[in-house]
């Protein structure tokens, strides 16, 4: 859930989760549905698609119990070289270092190169502790996040500073990718305690699957929308207008209990958007 999300995003998704699922066999046994929708408001669903088929492959392979080493981890569905390492080197005390966008800002201003690719973790696994792995590796991750900042690094109150060849803020490697503006528009259409909601086909390349209300190609006609939301995601800002409407005709949707809106694995938009009219 860390991956790509705030810490304060997260807490309450993760209380909940372990709620529903407080085992892996638990975890593994539930319908995919209900994976997403404990999943619902985080965003990257493909994560909790790959934890799901992870655990699958824990309980029919490896009898319910988990890799101790990172190699085994890569062996999992969605398990990257960056959380098996850091899995490892955590939870088992296995001498691997890890490399994410922290440790890679504070390995680049420590050694004044633009290291890249395979040298990173080459560096880092050189300066690993091998007998505190996990600890080392923590302490490197938040010294990035905490104290070696992408902009305005705390260079006075750093341990490290001493050991700096940069001392200061490197020069940027990138631009940042342009945001663009768009205008979307939904119907909210509720009736008799439910309410109409559309589903993603399997094959889209966006949250395939997911439940959300049925977009408008324009506005409602005269009037004004019933309100109006900011919602972002990627390098796109969305000015997001809700109708109080009938959905468009010829769309394919079903009628929700507004009881039951909370189990089905909703968009964040579309979260968002009934959170805002008192729906969810």
């Amino acid at each position: 859930m860390l991956q790509q999300t705030r810490v304060a995003a997260v807490i309450e998704h993760y209380q909940e989760f372990l709620r529903r699922f407080p085992t892996i066999k638990k975890l593994a046994a539930a319908p995919e549905a209900s994976v997403l929708a404990a999943w619902s408001g985080l965003g990257y669903y493909r994560r909790a698609r790959m934890l799901h088929a992870a655990a699958k492959v824990v309980v029919r392979e490896y009898g319910g119990k988990i890799p101790t080493t990172a190699e085994g981890w890569r062996e999992l569905p969605g398990i990257g070289r960056y959380t098996a390492a850091a899995i490892a080197s955590i939870a088992f005390d296995e001498p691997v270092a890890v490399v994410d966008g922290n440790v890679e800002r504070v390995l680049q201003r420590v050694s004044g190169m633009r290291l890249t690719g395979e040298e990173l973790w080459q560096v880092a696994n050189e300066l690993l502790d091998g007998k505190r792995p996990g600890d080392f590796n923590q302490a490197m991750m938040e010294l990035g996040a905490v104290v070696c900042a992408p902009r305005a690094p705390a260079c006075l109150t750093c341990p490290v500073v001493e050991l700096c060849v940069t001392r200061g803020e490197a020069a940027p490697t990138a631009k940042p990718a342009r945001q663009n503006k768009r205008e979307i528009h939904y119907a909210l259409d509720r009736r008799d305690g439910e309410v109409f909601l559309v589903r993603r086909s399997l094959d889209a390349s966006l949250m395939p699957g997911m439940w959300e209300l049925p977009e408008l190609t324009t506005g409602n006609g005269e009037g004004s929308p019933s309100f109006t939301l900011r919602h972002s995601i990627t390098v796109t800002n969305y000015t997001v207008r809700v109708w109080h409407a009938a959905a468009p005709t010829r769309v394919d949707g079903k009628w929700i209990p507004m009881r039951r809106v909370g189990q089905v694995a909703l968009t964040g938009l579309a979260q968002k958007i009934l959170r805002k009219a008192e729906t969810l």
